[in-house]
């Protein structure tokens, strides 16, 4: 199983365990969408989908630089996915 690092809490952990982020935009807005099957083209950043691991990325801007964007994000999909439930699938601090 591949390894990647979260973005948010910076800890490795392999792709089961982590939710790839892909950034979705027209040009003039960019989204930032769960890729929950993996296979979306593209740039990708991992995340563990616990809230506190999303937290810490907003904070540091991390999405903006691991998916090389320029201006906000809107996180709010990402935000919903790991609200909704996915968390509790995962263990993670």
């Amino acid at each position: 199983m591949p390894i990647r690092t979260c973005i948010g809490c910076r800890e490795r952990a392999s792709t089961a365990e982590l939710i790839r982020i892909v950034a979705v935009g027209d040009g003039t807005t960019t989204v930032l969408a769960p890729d929950l099957r993996g296979g979306a083209p593209g740039r990708g950043a991992h995340l563990h989908p616990v809230p506190g691991c999303l937290d810490q990325a907003e904070r540091r801007r991390a999405f903006v630089r691991a998916l090389r964007l320029e201006g906000p994000v809107d996180t709010d999909p990402v935000r919903r996915v790991v609200q909704v439930g996915l968390a509790d699938r995962y263990a993670h601090n």
